[in-house]
């Protein structure tokens, strides 16, 4: 019998007419891959059949005893030749090689494998090196070398194994779209590399003669006999009833089984990439009930536990039956509409505990329910008051399944299948509680990240102060942007403090850092300015005070500050910089906008920096524009381009303040898109004010002598003034308390006069100084005492009322509401 020759062989196999997956080229294969440590990692249902070892038997054994051919060939086939690759007697030195690593190139060839009995069985093979990121070190295919005569291949003296590039023959696209079938357990990335790799380095072929070259088509080894899709069909009604399979269906079982789980796992990672897209609790509740419609089911309802939709603290122990649960989200084929008005998203309910609900979310476990009975849906149904949605459950496969995340059940889901769909089965059980599993970790990841959300901002805004938009003189906006770097808490903050003579003090500062520790000692220096503040201490002093303090919290932070401090009635502002970033001032007269030149100074908690005061005359409707570097300041780029986009904004004309500040930070935004919204990493303050001021005509000022005498002309000349202004319906009240803080001035004052003071703004302001620095403290009168009731009436009286010290004394004063102008 010659070498290479063939016997009868059909015209269909030859090289151009068979090469297209004629039945010659489909025979069962076996397939195992070998990891770098010699160890089988893959071992196909081919392996199992034609070596006899089962799969849980073989994975992480290794290969070598596993693929146990031995014994030579027929003599006359000793040195037959299979193309330019080498036969070799049993596994080595071939695949003996290539197991133990030692191939570098792909290699054939035909061993002999000792079968049951005392038969041998020859076995045709390939082995492929495989190279690459992943464990996977070698690829082998091995066939019985009569399948390709049992698959009608026709007869010849010997068929070889051989190689040839997919484009060597026609329908070779085909056959490469069908690689992967081979590899069907493999990653979609593991088998792509594999794959590639094959079809590089040679698709696996059949050689019956030199030139017959018949490429192979993998078949699992399954005959392809009629009648194979009713054998199918027997087997997976079997499959679904839980009965057992037959034995001569055990093959096809075996491939719904797989074709089942690769769906399955398909499903769920397909459902893992749909959801958690976000952090957002919201858009994560709408994902996880979308991703299981109409895939997976019919209808998926989601309940989540009150206090999670709230984002607040639950007790994390097994819930009961006045547990709240939250409808969050309903998904479903029906008809637009028909569920709507029966069980309405948003509701909160309680469920009994002879519901499913109830015990699926005590459990923890699923709870499968194959078909609703009428009594089933009746005592369902019962939990909705007057609404019937027995019409809505009763038939339909139900599947209740535990939404859980560190073992506390957050919530649940409802999935119904339509009566005419197959009913849930175990399968889908377990399919249904690893969704729930994986969705249970994303919402509570989106619950713990909406609680702290809301924690940092109600942080964050605590430490914010609530500025009115107008004081005295002037109209104040604000803005707080946080960053993304760590959240909402940052360490930036913006102030605006009353202070006596109708003055307001404008401050921003930056904590250098993000986080907590920022923003406690955020919190810590705002604390000290705002006290300093009212100590009316000036800028320069206040800033001096203000790093020793930082210095004494701790050498672990700095902070920039900037400490204005206007005077409506001067026309001044008096400024101090501490290593912060220099105003903007934008003229009413020319619209013309200037960075203030202020000495810089250095950060607060350096210690030993003086700080210097700058005088800066404005006019009424000048504007004040200081912001913190997060707003100005992009990495990467000079600051000095920030400061001029900022100039150029704030020149800008708005309607009002909240839009001029929303101008420049739009502005700002679409210069540097990095530090637009959504793209900032640091945190910006920005306060803007409009300087007013008040004109002189509008204030009235007094010296009066120490002495009891003198009170009544300070409740002369104050009801007089009044008079002049048009405001006699405040004389009396104005008069009884002028007369009151007058007389405790002159009472503890010294040596200086009493100074008396009226400003008409917003409100009519009274000033009463003295030299004196004991403040006044308001107390509660005995019938029999003679004094201790003025205060009293301040504060009864006044609309606002408070004490300062100042540097010669203190300052007492009240407001009352101006009545409205026509």
């Amino acid at each position: 019998m010659e070498r290479g020759t063939e016997r009868d062989a059909p015209p269909d196999r030859r090289a151009g007419d068979g090469a297209a997956a004629g039945p010659g080229g489909r025979i069962p294969l076996a397939v195992v891959v070998v990891d770098r440590d010699g160890l089988v990692s893959h071992w196909s249902t081919g392996a199992r059949r034609l070596f006899s070892v089962t799969k849980e038997d073989a994975l992480g054994r290794p290969a070598v005893d596993l693929l146990p051919v031995g014994g030579a060939l027929p003599e006359d086939e000793e040195d037959s030749p299979y193309g330019e690759y080498a036969a070799h007697d049993g596994l080595g030195p071939g695949l003996g090689a290539s197991l133990g690593g030692g191939l570098s190139y792909p290699a054939a060839g035909r061993a002999r494998l000792a079968a049951a009995g005392d038969g041998r069985v020859d076995v045709l093979w390939w082995a492929y090196p495989l190279v690459g990121p992943g464990r996977e070190r070698l690829l082998v295919l091995a066939a019985d070398a009569d399948g390709p005569h049992t698959a009608g291949a026709g007869t010849s003296a010997r068929v070889a194994p051989g190689f040839a590039l997919h484009t060597d023959f026609p329908g070779a696209e085909d056959l490469a779209r069908r690689l992967p079938e081979i590899l069907p357990s493999m990653s979609v990335g593991d088998s792509a590399r594999i794959v590639g790799q094959i079809l590089e380095l040679g698709y696996p072929i059949l050689e019956f003669s030199q030139n017959d070259r018949v490429p192979v088509t993998p078949d699992w080894g399954v005959p392809r006999r009629a009648g194979r899709r009713e054998r199918r069909e027997r087997a997976a009604r079997a499959l679904a009833a839980g009965e057992p399979v037959p034995e001569d269906l055990r093959d096809e079982s075996e491939d719904l089984e797989y074709a089942a789980v690769r769906e399955r796992l398909e499903f769920l990672n397909e459902v893992s990439g749909r959801i958690g897209t976000s952090l957002d609790l919201a858009r994560t509740i709408v994902e996880v009930s979308k991703a299981v419609v109409p895939r997976f089911t019919d209808v998926a309802g989601t309940y989540l536990r009150e206090q999670v939709v709230a984002g607040e603290g639950f007790d994390e122990g097994v819930p009961d039956t006045t547990t709240m649960w939250h409808r969050v989200a309903l998904e479903h084929t029906d008809e637009p509409g028909r569920w709507d008005d029966v069980v309405p998203v948003g509701e909160a309910m309680p469920f009994p505990a002879h519901t499913p609900f109830f015990q699926c979310m005590t459990t923890g476990e699923p709870v499968l329910v194959p078909r609703i009975s009428e009594e089933a849906g009746h005592a369902i149904a019962s939990q909705f008051d007057k609404r019937d949605i027995r019409p809505l459950i009763t038939g339909r496969s139900m599947l209740v399944v535990p939404l859980k995340a560190r073992h506390v059940v957050l919530g649940f889901m409802i999935l119904l299948r339509h009566p005419e769909r197959q009913v849930f089965n175990d399968m889908d059980r377990v399919t249904g509680a690893e969704l729930a599993a994986r969705a249970g970790l994303v919402l509570d990841n989106a619950r713990m990240y909406t609680h702290q959300e809301n924690v940092a901002e109600t942080l964050q805004d605590s430490m914010l102060p609530r500025i009115p938009p107008r004081m005295a003189g002037c109209d104040i906006a604000t803005r707080y942007l946080p960053g993304t770097l760590l959240g909402r808490v940052g360490g930036d903050w913006f102030d605006a403090v009353k202070l006596p003579g109708a003055r307001t003090a404008f401050v921003v500062g930056d904590v250098m850092g993000h986080g907590l520790n920022s923003a406690a000692m955020m919190g810590q220096l705002r604390t000290a300015v705002r006290t300093m503040a009212a100590l009316d201490l000036p800028p320069a002093q206040l800033l001096r005070n203000l790093d020793d303090l930082a210095q004494r919290l701790g050498d672990t932070y700095l902070a920039t500050c900037l400490y204005a401090v206007f005077d409506p009635i001067a026309g001044e502002l008096h400024l101090a910089n501490a290593g912060h970033i220099p105003p903007v001032l934008v003229r009413a007269e020319d619209g013309r906008s200037e960075l203030l030149d202020l000495p810089t100074g250095a950060p607060v908690g350096v210690g030993g920096v003086p700080f210097e005061e700058v005088r800066v005359p404005v006019r009424p409707g000048d504007r004040l524009v200081m912001c913190t570097d997060g707003l100005v300041e992009v990495r990467g780029e000079d600051i000095g381009a920030g400061l001029a986009a900022l100039c150029e904004s704030a020149a800008h004309p708005a309607a009002s303040m909240d839009d001029a500040c929303d101008t420049i930070i739009r502005a700002l935004a679409a210069t540097f898109p990095e530090a637009g919204p959504g793209g900032r990493k640091d945190d910006v303050a920005l306060l803007m004010a409009r300087l007013g001021g008040i004109a002189p005509d509008d204030v009235a000022e007094w010296r009066i002598a120490p002495g009891p005498s003198e009170v009544g002309r300070a409740r002369a000349v104050v009801r007089e003034q009044l008079h002049d202004w048009g405001l006699p319906k405040l004389a009396d009240g104005a008069e009884l308390m002028v007369s009151e803080l007058v007389t405790n001035a002159v009472r503890h004052a010294h040596a200086r006069p009493v100074a008396l003071r009226l400003v008409r703004g917003d409100t009519l302001l009274c000033e009463v100084e003295d030299d004196d620095h004991e403040l006044p403290t308001l107390i509660d009168a005995r019938p029999t005492d003679e004094s201790g009731r003025g205060l009293r009436v301040v504060s009864t009286l006044a609309r606002q009322w408070g004490a300062n010290r100042t540097a010669a004394g203190k300052s007492v004063w009240f407001e009352l509401t101006l009545p409205r102008r026509r």
